[in-house]
């Protein structure tokens, strides 16, 4: 178990007030309307908390990934709507600070540090988690590229400021002709189309985005050409627990709800048996155990060392059991948990297995990983015969 530092406890205090403040009170009437929470990024601004992931020397907080996954569990309690705005942006920050030069990190951090978002378009119409399959082209001209085609599903894209674009660049050399791109909003030809009416995080903008013959300058290019797979992908190994930290804040509210409601189902009594007791026990448990397995993750990011692999284990384990522990709190509460705010939590939970890599992909990830380690067990025809053993 990770034993907090002074500060990292004093930080996890202040987004758990800010979220008390700030998110818990309007959670359910933004849920409710699907609007987009536009009232929190002003209050978040003067703590410059968009910035948390930016390093100092742009003017950045720079917290460990530690201190962030601290933090986004925090606001992952009051509501991943509004959590997951924040956990989008830092997403489009890591592109930048893996591959961006650093005029490209200052065109694209300012806006963050002035209360600002940012958007990852990666997934199109044909190709989610095949993401060889896009279609969106960027074409090279004496000015710079120009991109044509469309991004789906796009968090923040409705009100963001700056945006990580990917497109092919060598459309025959499938995933090694994706390159990715700065683009910010207001280009011409870069336009935004309606934003998604959602099941759950309702209060997350999500929108289409179309990119008509989008001109761009080459210093728009992050990185290199056909660079931009790789990009992705250690982007998004760098995001995924971000979304574990949100779905462990999740599963400790739903777990608390439930908690709230048996106290008050039975006041003075003593408190039902054994069988709904294991029960919130089962539930505990497998939070604690999504949550260490995070935290050893951004350890392992922290110290330099490899975590693709448990960057995978840690976003899939983490949503299954904020999903698992949601429908079980439904279903300990009855009827009270399908009116409650448990509702929204079972609601939001449900996309977290979904975005920033289906579950499924991820436990592909996990899988190749397992079977590529070299083999540990003897082989049966160097097991110690009989009579080795009888010596």
């Amino acid at each position: 178990m990770n034993i907090l530092t002074q500060e990292q406890t004093e930080i996890q205090k202040a987004a758990k007030d800010f979220t008390a403040q700030h998110i818990i009170p309007k959670a359910a009437e933004y849920d409710k309307s699907g609007a987009f929470h536009a009232f929190l990024l002003e209050a978040a601004k003067p703590s410059k908390i968009f910035g948390m992931a930016i390093p100092k020397s742009f003017g950045g907080l720079e917290y460990s990934p530690l201190t962030q996954a601290l933090v986004l569990e925090e606001w992952g309690y009051g509501c991943c709507g509004m959590a997951t705005t924040l956990a989008a942006s830092i997403l489009s920050m890591e592109s930048v600070m893996l591959a961006g030069t650093d005029a490209q990190k200052k065109q694209f951090y300012t806006p963050m540090l002035n209360g600002k978002i940012g958007a990852f378009g990666l997934t199109e119409p044909s190709a989610g988690s095949d993401v060889g399959g896009g279609k969106t082209t960027a074409v090279k001209t004496a000015e710079g590229y120009t991109i044509h085609g469309s991004k789906c599903w796009i968090t923040n894209g409705g009100i963001a400021e700056v945006f990580i674009i990917f497109a092919q660049t060598d459309p025959k050399a499938g995933v090694k002709g994706i390159s990715a791109f700065i683009m910010e909003r207001g280009t011409p030809g870069f336009t935004v189309g309606q934003e998604e009416d959602k099941l759950g995080l309702r209060s997350s903008n999500t929108v289409f985005l179309g990119l008509h013959d989008v001109k761009i300058p080459a210093s728009a290019l992050l990185g290199k050409e056909g660079d931009g797979m790789k990009i992705a992908m250690q982007t998004l190994d760098l995001a995924r627990p971000a979304i574990g930290a949100l779905a462990v804040g999740l599963a400790q509210r739903a777990l608390d709800e439930c908690v709230a409601h048996m106290h008050e189902r039975f006041p003075g009594k003593p408190f039902p048996g054994q069988a709904l007791q294991f029960k919130l026990a089962d539930m505990r448990i497998q939070i604690e155990a999504a949550r260490q397995v995070l935290h050893h993750m951004m350890a392992l990011r922290e110290a330099g060392k490899p975590f693709s692999e448990e960057s995978a284990m840690s976003k899939t384990y983490a949503t299954d059991v904020a999903m698992n522990v949601a429908a079980t709190a439904m279903r300990l509460m009855g009827s009270a948990g399908y009116t409650s705010n448990v509702g929204k939590l079972m609601r939001d939970a449900k996309v977290m297995q979904i975005y920033e890599g289906t579950n499924q992909i991820q436990r592909l990830v996990v899988a190749r990983a397992v079977l590529a380690r070299p083999k540990v067990i003897a082989p049966k025809d160097a097991a110690p015969t009989e009579k080795a053993m009888a010596k």
